[in-house]
């Protein structure tokens, strides 16, 4: 019996990730000598590890822009596209609120940070000012797009793709020109893709590598109640949340879908990157899940830019983690105003550059404590934040499901196939049309 490639793949890179945490916990522990960390570690590994994410974020842009023009211009009329836009912002916000919802109520039970000593840390934090609403509703629209693109500002994209594609949609026979060029450039970035997934265990592998030999385990140590917490809650969302919505809002199996989250999973916990992620994300809903790419394209570049359970969670555990580090007693409208300022600033910051820390800031004024507090966390953040990181990605496919069943374009047979979305099928792509 042929093995099944995508398959093979994703345990070459679970092999990969597992062989990188060895490997470098085991350098950390005994401290890695000079050559290996020249060579090594600053040289061979740093080298793959980024020349790997600068390959995924290469293709980022293009396939985004590409896939929603083909996308929008695969809807029936502009009122699909705006009901499915709103179901997907709609899940998104929801899904963020349960999640630190869920994290502050897990962080009041355990109580982090009871008997901490502030005092063991040197480490120093200044919080960004975020924008004001209006200047993020006005940067939504680019003033220039080739700009956007090379910036990489997602929104802006997402904005200028979506004109793009009604635009191509409304131009008759010369829009239709135009969409059979999108069509090709879409079947040619995704072997462009399927290229990069064939050599994502090296990557995975160096990048893991890299982070276990500089972090090491030991640096839990001190934070252990802070880090247990927070993946205890991670984990809540990713096994009980995420499958629940599943089953409830879909009724598609969550063990079928959990297996098939692998490899975007393994992307994201190595590269710690939503954006960075994207490409193997799409994939993985389009060709594994049967998502249509209508609703793909859209859904998960939307979702990577402003869907943040897994922060909004460390949001809320670090929180309550810092108030109990300063002696601070959250009252319950405390409470309620974590759980709003965080799902609102999960849209409100979305273009700024470590969107994590920034809302933390933000949430700790609203309730009154010191920013300096998280300096106290910054020692296992890059830790949680592979972990908070291989959340949000799996929300993003989670929505991205539940919106394309709820308008029946669901492609169940590509959905219940365990091997469905082989690596070698780069131009096959689930009809827009499919039935649920």
């Amino acid at each position: 019996m042929t093995p099944n490639p995508t398959s093979t793949l994703t345990r070459r890179i679970v092999i990969a990730m597992l062989a990188g945490i060895a490997l470098g916990s085991t350098l950390k522990q005994s401290g890695p000598p000079a050559w290996a960390q020249l060579y090594l570690l600053d040289g061979a590994l740093g080298v793959v590890g980024a020349l790997f994410v600068a390959a995924l974020k290469m293709m980022v842009v293009p396939l985004v822009f590409v896939s929603l023009v083909v996308g929008v211009t695969a809807l029936s009329d502009l009122r699909t596209l705006g009901r499915v836009g709103a179901k997907a912002l709609a899940l998104y916000l929801a899904t963020t609120a349960l999640a630190v919802t869920i994290a502050l109520a897990l962080a009041a039970a355990v109580g982090p940070g009871d008997g901490f000593d502030a005092g063991k840390t040197d480490a120093s934090f200044s919080g960004k000012q975020a924008p004001p609403l209006t200047e993020m509703l006005i940067g939504l629209v680019p003033t220039n797009p080739v700009a956007a693109m090379a910036e990489g500002n997602m929104l802006q994209i997402i904005v200028f793709a979506l004109l793009f594609g009604v635009a191509v949609t409304m131009s008759g026979a010369r829009g239709t020109h135009v969409l059979k060029l999108f069509n090709d450039l879409d079947a040619v970035i995704m072997h462009m893709v399927e290229w990069i997934m064939r050599l994502a265990p090296y990557g995975v592998f160096a990048l893991i590598t890299r982070t276990f030999a500089t972090q090491g385990l030991e640096v839990l140590l001190p934070l252990a109640s802070y880090f247990l917490t927070l993946t205890a809650a991670l984990a809540i969302q990713l096994f009980v949340s995420y499958p629940l919505l599943l089953r409830l809002l879909a009724s598609l199996s969550p063990v079928t879908f959990l297996k098939k989250m692998r490899d975007p999973a393994a992307f994201a916990f190595s590269t710690a990157s939503s954006g960075a992620t994207i490409p193997v994300t799409l994939r993985t809903v389009e060709y594994k899940m049967g998502v249509p790419n209508s609703i793909a394209a859209f859904a998960v570049p939307l979702g990577a830019t402003i869907n943040m359970d897994g922060t909004a969670m460390m949001q809320g555990v670090a929180t309550v983690f810092i108030a109990n580090v300063y002696g601070v007693d959250l009252a319950l409208g405390d409470y309620l105003l974590v759980v709003l300022t965080a799902t609102l600033a999960s849209v409100g910051t979305a273009a700024i550059p470590a969107v994590g820390l920034v809302t933390l800031a933000m949430v700790l004024g609203q309730v009154g404590l010191p920013v300096e507090g998280i300096a106290l966390i910054i020692g296992v953040d890059r830790l949680l934040d592979m972990m908070r990181t291989t959340v949000n990605v799996t929300g993003d496919c989670v929505v991205s499901c539940i919106v394309a069943q709820s308008e029946h374009t669901l492609d169940r047979t590509v959905f219940d196939d365990p091997a469905a979305g082989s690596v070698t099928g780069a131009t096959r792509r689930p009809s827009p049309s499919a039935p649920a």
